[in-house]
């Protein structure tokens, strides 16, 4: 995975606990959003939390708290709509939202988690 040398680091590990920061709905290696909006932003910056995590010994699976913060809490419903492709009913994380007046690059959402690391 190509880095940007952006100040922060993916991902941190504490004993089996991984905390990701924030990721947005940018293309890989790169500070351009995905086009085609809330829902493109939406899967791509799931996809960026799965790399890192599968990168760190774990997958989407092992998630277990979600953070999401929207620059409109009026999509929510347009969010959920892609959100529930990566975690079904049957393997719901514990989640939060809340509306925000600006995220990074002008960013429709941003997502962070964390997730146990498999053993």
């Amino acid at each position: 995975m190509k880095t940007l040398g952006l100040p922060f680091s993916d991902a941190v590990i504490v004993d089996d606990i991984i905390y990701l920061s924030g990721q947005i709905g940018n293309l890989p290696g790169t500070l351009d959003l995905a086009p085609g909006g809330l829902q493109a932003e939406a899967k791509q910056a799931i996809e960026n939390m799965k790399a890192i995590l599968e990168a760190n010994g774990s997958s989407l699976d092992d998630v277990i708290k979600v953070t999401v913060m929207m620059a409109d809490i009026g999509e929510w419903g347009e969010f959920n709509q892609e959100y529930i492709k990566y975690f079904t009913a049957e393997k719901k994380p514990a989640r939060s939202a809340f509306g925000t007046s600006g995220l990074a690059l002008g960013a429709r959402l941003e997502i962070e988690c964390i997730a146990l690391k498999r053993k």
